[in-house]
Protein backbone atom coordinates (compact mmCIF):
# COMPACT_ATOMS: atom_id res chain seq x y z
CA UNK A 1 0.00 0.00 0.00
CA UNK A 2 1.54 3.57 -0.79
CA UNK A 3 2.12 5.94 2.04
CA UNK A 4 0.13 8.47 2.76
CA UNK A 5 1.27 12.02 3.24
CA UNK A 6 -0.10 14.88 5.16
CA UNK A 7 -0.70 18.34 3.01
CA UNK A 8 1.98 19.43 5.39
CA UNK A 9 4.58 16.83 4.35
CA UNK A 10 3.71 17.49 0.55
CA UNK A 11 4.70 21.39 0.88
CA UNK A 12 7.49 20.81 2.97
CA UNK A 13 8.93 17.36 0.57
CA UNK A 14 8.53 20.18 -2.40
CA UNK A 15 10.19 22.98 -0.58
CA UNK A 16 13.14 20.95 -0.29
CA UNK A 17 13.05 19.64 -3.30
CA UNK A 18 13.26 23.93 -4.55
CA UNK A 19 15.54 24.63 -1.84
CA UNK A 20 18.28 22.39 -2.90
CA UNK A 21 18.23 23.01 -7.02
CA UNK A 22 21.31 25.53 -7.79
CA UNK A 23 19.19 27.19 -10.43
CA UNK A 24 16.60 28.44 -8.24
CA UNK A 25 18.70 29.73 -4.95
CA UNK A 26 20.27 32.49 -6.67
CA UNK A 27 18.03 33.24 -10.28
CA UNK A 28 17.75 36.83 -11.91
CA UNK A 29 14.07 37.22 -13.76
CA UNK A 30 13.11 39.36 -15.99
CA UNK A 31 9.24 40.81 -16.29
CA UNK A 32 6.44 43.36 -16.13
CA UNK A 33 5.41 44.25 -12.33
CA UNK A 34 1.22 44.04 -11.26
CA UNK A 35 -0.75 44.28 -8.50
CA UNK A 36 2.20 45.80 -6.60
CA UNK A 37 1.66 47.01 -2.95
CA UNK A 38 3.76 48.61 -0.38
CA UNK A 39 2.68 46.91 3.17
CA UNK A 40 2.69 49.20 6.17
CA UNK A 41 5.22 47.49 7.64
CA UNK A 42 7.88 48.31 4.92
CA UNK A 43 7.67 44.72 2.69
CA UNK A 44 6.52 44.81 -0.75
CA UNK A 45 4.19 42.28 -2.60
CA UNK A 46 3.66 42.13 -6.24
CA UNK A 47 3.92 40.29 -9.39
CA UNK A 48 6.09 39.73 -12.40
CA UNK A 49 4.42 38.83 -15.60
CA UNK A 50 5.46 37.94 -19.40
CA UNK A 51 3.27 37.75 -21.79
CA UNK A 52 2.17 33.75 -20.92
CA UNK A 53 2.97 33.67 -16.92
CA UNK A 54 3.04 35.02 -13.75
CA UNK A 55 5.27 35.07 -10.74
CA UNK A 56 4.58 35.49 -7.38
CA UNK A 57 7.09 37.62 -5.39
CA UNK A 58 7.66 39.49 -1.98
CA UNK A 59 10.32 41.67 -1.15
CA UNK A 60 10.83 42.28 2.77
CA UNK A 61 11.79 45.62 4.39
CA UNK A 62 15.66 45.15 5.08
CA UNK A 63 16.12 44.82 1.23
CA UNK A 64 13.54 46.98 0.10
CA UNK A 65 14.75 50.17 2.24
CA UNK A 66 18.12 49.63 -0.41
CA UNK A 67 16.12 50.47 -3.25
CA UNK A 68 17.04 53.73 -5.31
CA UNK A 69 13.74 54.05 -6.47
CA UNK A 70 9.53 53.08 -5.66
CA UNK A 71 8.58 50.21 -7.76
CA UNK A 72 5.22 50.67 -9.35
CA UNK A 73 3.07 48.54 -11.85
CA UNK A 74 4.11 48.71 -15.24
CA UNK A 75 7.35 48.65 -14.47
CA UNK A 76 10.30 46.91 -16.65
CA UNK A 77 11.93 45.48 -14.12
CA UNK A 78 14.77 42.54 -13.52
CA UNK A 79 14.45 40.73 -10.12
CA UNK A 80 17.61 38.69 -8.13
CA UNK A 81 16.46 36.40 -5.44
CA UNK A 82 15.83 32.85 -4.62
CA UNK A 83 12.63 30.28 -5.47
CA UNK A 84 11.24 28.97 -2.36
CA UNK A 85 8.06 27.63 -0.96
CA UNK A 86 5.16 29.58 1.45
CA UNK A 87 4.38 26.35 2.85
CA UNK A 88 1.32 27.35 4.85
CA UNK A 89 -0.44 28.20 1.37
CA UNK A 90 1.44 25.40 -0.75
CA UNK A 91 3.11 28.48 -2.86
CA UNK A 92 5.79 29.02 -4.33
CA UNK A 93 7.30 32.58 -4.85
CA UNK A 94 10.69 34.88 -5.53
CA UNK A 95 11.87 36.08 -2.93
CA UNK A 96 13.23 39.41 -3.76
CA UNK A 97 16.76 41.23 -2.93
CA UNK A 98 17.47 43.26 -5.61
CA UNK A 99 15.30 45.03 -8.04
CA UNK A 100 16.96 46.82 -11.16
CA UNK A 101 14.97 48.62 -14.18
CA UNK A 102 15.02 46.78 -17.33
CA UNK A 103 17.20 49.46 -19.77
CA UNK A 104 16.93 52.09 -17.38
CA UNK A 105 19.16 52.43 -14.40
CA UNK A 106 17.76 52.64 -11.01
CA UNK A 107 19.07 56.05 -10.15
CA UNK A 108 17.65 57.19 -13.08
CA UNK A 109 14.20 56.13 -12.39
CA UNK A 110 14.57 57.11 -8.54
CA UNK A 111 15.60 60.59 -10.40
CA UNK A 112 13.24 61.14 -12.49
CA UNK A 113 10.88 59.80 -10.15
CA UNK A 114 11.62 62.44 -7.55
CA UNK A 115 11.98 64.80 -10.10
CA UNK A 116 7.85 64.69 -11.20
CA UNK A 117 7.08 64.11 -7.58
CA UNK A 118 8.85 67.64 -6.30
CA UNK A 119 7.35 69.27 -9.03
CA UNK A 120 3.83 68.25 -8.63
CA UNK A 121 4.30 69.79 -4.99
CA UNK A 122 5.40 72.70 -6.42
CA UNK A 123 8.88 73.11 -5.18
CA UNK A 124 10.37 74.03 -8.42
CA UNK A 125 7.96 76.88 -9.23
CA UNK A 126 9.78 80.46 -10.13
CA UNK A 127 7.16 82.52 -7.92
CA UNK A 128 8.99 80.32 -4.40
CA UNK A 129 12.23 81.38 -5.48
CA UNK A 130 13.94 84.03 -3.09
CA UNK A 131 16.16 86.60 -5.01
CA UNK A 132 19.67 87.06 -3.69
CA UNK A 133 20.86 90.12 -1.53
CA UNK A 134 22.53 92.94 -3.42
CA UNK A 135 25.17 93.12 -0.90
CA UNK A 136 25.32 90.46 1.55
CA UNK A 137 27.59 90.91 4.82
CA UNK A 138 28.15 87.01 5.01
CA UNK A 139 28.15 83.97 2.83
CA UNK A 140 27.83 80.02 4.31
CA UNK A 141 28.99 77.38 2.28
CA UNK A 142 27.85 73.75 2.79
CA UNK A 143 30.46 71.42 1.14
CA UNK A 144 33.78 69.59 2.41
CA UNK A 145 36.11 71.26 4.30
CA UNK A 146 38.75 69.53 2.12
CA UNK A 147 39.34 69.62 -1.80
CA UNK A 148 39.14 72.11 -4.93
CA UNK A 149 35.49 73.37 -4.63
CA UNK A 150 36.08 75.37 -0.88
CA UNK A 151 39.48 76.53 -2.16
CA UNK A 152 37.82 78.05 -5.01
CA UNK A 153 35.38 79.70 -3.04
CA UNK A 154 37.86 81.21 -1.02
CA UNK A 155 39.45 82.48 -3.57
CA UNK A 156 37.27 84.10 -6.06
CA UNK A 157 34.97 85.53 -2.77
CA UNK A 158 38.09 87.05 -1.40
CA UNK A 159 39.08 88.67 -5.17
CA UNK A 160 35.80 89.77 -5.66
CA UNK A 161 35.24 91.37 -1.52
CA UNK A 162 38.26 91.24 0.80
CA UNK A 163 36.24 91.67 3.86
CA UNK A 164 33.47 89.73 2.62
CA UNK A 165 32.84 87.06 5.57
CA UNK A 166 32.79 83.23 4.93
CA UNK A 167 30.91 80.95 7.02
CA UNK A 168 31.91 77.17 6.18
CA UNK A 169 29.61 74.36 7.46
CA UNK A 170 32.21 71.00 6.39
CA UNK A 171 29.62 68.02 5.48
CA UNK A 172 30.41 64.96 3.60
CA UNK A 173 29.56 65.16 0.04
CA UNK A 174 29.41 61.51 -0.96
CA UNK A 175 28.42 58.27 0.73
CA UNK A 176 25.42 57.41 2.90
CA UNK A 177 25.83 60.07 5.35
CA UNK A 178 25.76 63.19 2.86
CA UNK A 179 22.34 63.62 2.33
CA UNK A 180 21.53 63.81 6.13
CA UNK A 181 24.26 65.78 6.75
CA UNK A 182 23.58 68.50 3.80
CA UNK A 183 20.02 68.50 4.88
CA UNK A 184 21.59 69.08 8.85
CA UNK A 185 23.97 72.14 7.70
CA UNK A 186 21.19 73.92 5.68
CA UNK A 187 18.67 74.28 8.49
CA UNK A 188 21.39 74.77 10.95
CA UNK A 189 22.57 78.07 9.17
CA UNK A 190 19.38 78.95 9.12
CA UNK A 191 18.48 78.77 12.66
CA UNK A 192 21.63 80.82 13.71
CA UNK A 193 20.77 83.25 11.39
CA UNK A 194 24.43 84.27 10.61
CA UNK A 195 24.60 84.67 6.80
CA UNK A 196 22.61 86.04 4.06
CA UNK A 197 23.12 83.54 1.38
CA UNK A 198 24.21 79.75 1.65
CA UNK A 199 26.22 78.02 -1.23
CA UNK A 200 25.49 74.30 -1.71
CA UNK A 201 28.37 73.41 -3.57
CA UNK A 202 30.60 70.06 -4.74
CA UNK A 203 32.66 68.59 -7.90
CA UNK A 204 32.33 66.99 -10.86
CA UNK A 205 31.26 63.45 -10.58
CA UNK A 206 29.70 60.27 -11.52
CA UNK A 207 25.39 59.96 -10.75
CA UNK A 208 26.77 57.77 -7.98
CA UNK A 209 28.66 60.65 -6.14
CA UNK A 210 26.46 63.17 -6.87
CA UNK A 211 23.40 61.22 -5.57
CA UNK A 212 23.51 63.51 -2.03
CA UNK A 213 22.13 66.18 -3.69
CA UNK A 214 19.28 63.54 -5.09
CA UNK A 215 17.74 63.06 -1.97
CA UNK A 216 14.21 64.00 -0.78
CA UNK A 217 15.69 65.08 2.67
CA UNK A 218 18.55 67.60 0.89
CA UNK A 219 15.88 68.90 -1.78
CA UNK A 220 13.21 69.77 1.13
CA UNK A 221 15.89 71.45 3.49
CA UNK A 222 16.52 73.61 0.38
CA UNK A 223 13.16 74.21 -0.02
CA UNK A 224 12.46 75.41 3.66
CA UNK A 225 15.20 77.48 3.86
CA UNK A 226 14.55 81.20 4.71
CA UNK A 227 17.95 82.27 3.76
CA UNK A 228 18.32 82.17 -0.57
CA UNK A 229 20.59 78.78 -1.64
CA UNK A 230 22.64 78.66 -4.40
CA UNK A 231 22.93 75.10 -5.78
CA UNK A 232 26.89 74.38 -7.12
CA UNK A 233 26.93 70.81 -7.54
CA UNK A 234 28.99 69.20 -10.85
CA UNK A 235 29.97 70.69 -13.43
CA UNK A 236 27.89 72.93 -15.84
CA UNK A 237 26.18 69.78 -17.46
CA UNK A 238 25.58 67.66 -14.08
CA UNK A 239 22.02 68.84 -13.05
CA UNK A 240 20.71 67.53 -9.66
CA UNK A 241 17.16 67.57 -7.73
CA UNK A 242 19.25 70.50 -5.41
CA UNK A 243 19.20 72.31 -8.57
CA UNK A 244 15.91 72.66 -9.30
CA UNK A 245 14.69 73.62 -5.85
CA UNK A 246 17.62 76.35 -5.06
CA UNK A 247 16.87 79.50 -5.74
CA UNK A 248 19.78 80.40 -8.21
CA UNK A 249 21.50 77.36 -9.67
CA UNK A 250 25.30 78.20 -10.60
CA UNK A 251 27.54 75.93 -13.57
CA UNK A 252 29.97 75.67 -10.80
CA UNK A 253 31.36 76.53 -7.06
CA UNK A 254 33.55 79.74 -8.55
CA UNK A 255 30.38 81.35 -10.37
CA UNK A 256 28.37 80.55 -7.50
CA UNK A 257 30.55 82.47 -5.47
CA UNK A 258 30.22 85.22 -8.32
CA UNK A 259 26.98 85.32 -8.00
CA UNK A 260 26.71 85.80 -4.12
CA UNK A 261 29.61 87.73 -3.86
CA UNK A 262 29.72 91.57 -5.48
CA UNK A 263 32.82 92.62 -6.81
CA UNK A 264 34.05 95.43 -4.98
CA UNK A 265 35.57 97.56 -7.62
CA UNK A 266 32.72 96.90 -10.14
CA UNK A 267 30.73 98.69 -7.34
CA UNK A 268 32.84 101.40 -7.00
CA UNK A 269 33.06 101.93 -10.31
CA UNK A 270 28.99 102.53 -11.13
CA UNK A 271 28.67 104.47 -7.44
CA UNK A 272 31.29 106.65 -9.13
CA UNK A 273 29.26 106.67 -12.52
CA UNK A 274 25.89 107.18 -10.85
CA UNK A 275 27.49 109.93 -9.01
CA UNK A 276 28.81 111.77 -11.72
CA UNK A 277 25.41 110.95 -14.04
CA UNK A 278 23.39 112.61 -10.75
CA UNK A 279 25.73 115.45 -10.63
CA UNK A 280 25.39 115.94 -14.55
CA UNK A 281 21.70 115.39 -14.48
CA UNK A 282 21.55 117.98 -11.32
CA UNK A 283 23.35 120.60 -13.07
CA UNK A 284 21.22 120.36 -16.05
CA UNK A 285 18.25 120.61 -14.64
CA UNK A 286 19.47 123.95 -12.34
CA UNK A 287 20.09 125.11 -16.02
CA UNK A 288 16.94 124.33 -17.25
CA UNK A 289 15.03 125.78 -13.95
CA UNK A 290 16.99 128.80 -14.16
CA UNK A 291 16.54 129.71 -17.90
CA UNK A 292 12.66 128.86 -17.39
CA UNK A 293 12.83 131.55 -14.10
CA UNK A 294 14.74 133.89 -16.50
CA UNK A 295 11.70 133.88 -19.07
CA UNK A 296 8.59 133.82 -16.86
CA UNK A 297 10.59 136.78 -14.94
CA UNK A 298 10.84 139.04 -18.36
CA UNK A 299 6.60 137.69 -18.97
CA UNK A 300 4.42 141.20 -18.67
CA UNK A 301 2.75 139.86 -15.40
CA UNK A 302 6.03 139.91 -13.71
CA UNK A 303 7.19 143.35 -14.85
CA UNK A 304 3.86 145.40 -14.81
CA UNK A 305 2.31 142.98 -11.42
CA UNK A 306 -0.59 145.61 -11.35
CA UNK A 307 -1.31 146.03 -14.63
CA UNK A 308 -4.23 143.31 -14.82
CA UNK A 309 -5.64 144.37 -11.41
CA UNK A 310 -5.79 148.02 -12.73
CA UNK A 311 -7.36 146.39 -16.06
CA UNK A 312 -9.73 144.43 -14.27
CA UNK A 313 -10.81 147.52 -12.05
CA UNK A 314 -11.21 149.47 -15.08
CA UNK A 315 -13.66 146.52 -16.47
CA UNK A 316 -15.61 147.12 -13.12
CA UNK A 317 -16.29 150.11 -13.28
CA UNK A 318 -17.38 150.08 -16.91
CA UNK A 319 -19.48 147.00 -15.67
CA UNK A 320 -21.08 148.92 -12.83
CA UNK A 321 -21.69 152.43 -15.12
CA UNK A 322 -23.35 149.90 -17.24
CA UNK A 323 -25.23 148.33 -14.53
CA UNK A 324 -26.59 152.09 -13.18
CA UNK A 325 -27.26 153.46 -16.70
CA UNK A 326 -29.87 150.01 -17.52
CA UNK A 327 -31.14 150.58 -13.59
CA UNK A 328 -32.02 154.26 -14.83
CA UNK A 329 -33.43 152.96 -18.21
CA UNK A 330 -35.39 150.10 -16.58
CA UNK A 331 -36.96 152.17 -13.76
CA UNK A 332 -37.60 155.25 -16.04
CA UNK A 333 -39.46 152.23 -18.36
CA UNK A 334 -41.33 150.97 -15.33
CA UNK A 335 -42.51 154.77 -14.39
CA UNK A 336 -43.84 155.14 -17.75
CA UNK A 337 -45.84 151.62 -17.33
CA UNK A 338 -46.77 152.23 -13.89
CA UNK A 339 -48.35 156.37 -15.23
CA UNK A 340 -50.18 154.41 -18.14
CA UNK A 341 -51.62 151.61 -15.89
CA UNK A 342 -52.70 154.78 -13.02
CA UNK A 343 -54.30 156.42 -15.65
CA UNK A 344 -56.58 153.33 -16.82
CA UNK A 345 -57.34 152.93 -13.12
CA UNK A 346 -58.37 156.05 -12.50
CA UNK A 347 -60.48 156.17 -15.26
CA UNK A 348 -62.35 153.60 -14.36
CA UNK A 349 -62.75 154.67 -10.90
CA UNK A 350 -66.14 155.96 -9.57
CA UNK A 351 -65.11 158.87 -7.98
CA UNK A 352 -64.68 160.30 -11.29
CA UNK A 353 -68.37 159.36 -12.57
CA UNK A 354 -68.96 161.05 -9.46
CA UNK A 355 -67.28 164.20 -10.49
CA UNK A 356 -69.88 164.36 -13.48
CA UNK A 357 -72.66 164.63 -11.61
CA UNK A 358 -73.76 161.06 -10.56
CA UNK A 359 -73.80 160.05 -7.13
CA UNK A 360 -74.11 156.32 -5.09
CA UNK A 361 -77.79 155.79 -3.28
CA UNK A 362 -77.19 153.42 -0.09
CA UNK A 363 -80.04 151.83 2.27
CA UNK A 364 -79.76 152.35 5.91
CA UNK A 365 -77.97 148.78 5.92
CA UNK A 366 -75.62 150.19 3.58
CA UNK A 367 -76.52 148.25 0.31
CA UNK A 368 -76.03 150.24 -2.62
CA UNK A 369 -79.37 150.89 -4.55
CA UNK A 370 -79.45 150.53 -8.41
CA UNK A 371 -83.07 149.72 -8.61
CA UNK A 372 -86.59 151.52 -7.90
CA UNK A 373 -88.16 147.90 -6.75
CA UNK A 374 -85.91 147.93 -3.45
CA UNK A 375 -86.85 151.34 -2.07
CA UNK A 376 -90.58 151.99 -0.67
CA UNK A 377 -91.80 155.03 0.70
CA UNK A 378 -90.47 156.10 3.68
CA UNK A 379 -87.27 154.29 3.78
CA UNK A 380 -84.64 156.34 4.82
CA UNK A 381 -80.74 156.69 1.92
CA UNK A 382 -77.93 157.60 2.03
CA UNK A 383 -76.69 159.63 -1.13
CA UNK A 384 -73.12 160.01 -1.42
CA UNK A 385 -71.89 162.77 -3.99
CA UNK A 386 -68.48 164.14 -5.18
CA UNK A 387 -67.75 166.20 -2.33
CA UNK A 388 -69.87 164.55 0.62
CA UNK A 389 -72.90 162.71 1.44
CA UNK A 390 -76.49 163.35 2.22
CA UNK A 391 -79.26 161.41 4.38
CA UNK A 392 -82.76 161.44 2.58
CA UNK A 393 -86.37 160.06 3.32
CA UNK A 394 -88.35 158.68 0.63
CA UNK A 395 -91.52 160.32 0.14
CA UNK A 396 -92.52 158.49 -2.72
CA UNK A 397 -91.62 156.34 -5.67
CA UNK A 398 -92.78 156.34 -9.69
CA UNK A 399 -91.28 153.63 -11.89
CA UNK A 400 -90.58 155.35 -15.63
CA UNK A 401 -87.43 155.78 -17.67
Amino acid sequence: MNRIFSVSDVNSYIKQLISNDGLLSGISVKGEISNFKHHYTGHMYFTIKDESSILKCVMFKTQANQLKFIPQNGNKVIVSGYISVFERDGQYQLYASDIQPDGLGALHLAFEQLKNKLQEEGLFDASKKKKLPLLPKSIGVVTSSTGAVIRDIINVTYRRHSKMKLVLYPVAVQGVQAAGQIAAAIKKLNELGQVDVIIVARGGGSLEELWAFNEEVVARSVYASKIPVISAVGHETDYTICDFVSDVRAPTPSAAAELAVPDVEVLNYKLQNYNFRMKSALIKKLNLCENQLQKIKTRPVFRQPYDRINQYRLKLDNEIKHLFRNNEVLIKDKKGQFALLAGKLDALSPLKIMERGYSVVRSSEGNIINRLEQVNPGDMLEISFNDGKANCNVISTSPGN
